[in-house]
């Protein structure tokens, strides 16, 4: 699905609230399975969020980034894991750099590693192709086409490129 809209519409807002890190204040949000609401704790450990405002540790390598933010949503990830997601993103070979070394797209790359390291059921994109050159424009693209399938992927953007990385899934559903 993709949020279209004008900067300052409102977009960003709205993926933070759906992600609870905001609250509504009118009205509630209710994720649920098979009829039981999902708490709050159980949604976290199934979403990832991609944005050019999320921060990355510069003084840490992208390896390293890696297993913190493995750690810190209550997991592991091993050195093949790690080869296998920074291949996905295109930046293979670049793992022990530190991130402070890496450039904005290279950084933007990484945070899709991060954002797949638990293989979520609710993938929030923020501006998904923001720092990307054609090439990381091309695997973003290649991701949630991979995705898709297993995996309720959310779009806000306010380009039109993006936005139709949504429709594509309407089209294949129908």
């Amino acid at each position: 699905m993709a949020v279209v809209g004008p900067n300052g519409s409102g977009k960003s807002t709205l993926l933070m609230t759906l992600l609870m890190l905001y609250r509504p204040t009118k009205g509630r949000i209710e994720y649920t399975d098979s009829d039981q609401r999902l708490e709050e704790s159980r949604l976290r450990s199934l979403t990832s969020f991609v944005s050019p405002y999320l921060n990355l540790y510069d003084q840490l390598t992208a390896e390293e980034n890696l297993k913190f933010f493995a750690t810190v949503a209550g997991g592991s990830v091993t050195g093949k894991q790690i080869d296998h997601l920074l291949a996905k993103v295109g930046l293979q070979g670049r793992g022990c750099d530190l991130v402070a070394e890496y450039s904005s797209g290279m950084k933007q790359r990484l945070k899709y590693a991060v954002a797949l390291l638990k293989s979520p059921a609710f993938l929030f994109l923020d501006e998904p192709g923001a720092n990307l050159d054609e090439e990381g424009k091309q695997l973003v693209a290649g991701i949630i086409e991979e995705y898709r399938s297993h995996c309720i992927i959310i779009i806000a953007t306010n380009d039109r490129e993006e936005s139709s990385l949504a429709e594509k899934q309407l089209r294949l559903g129908q």
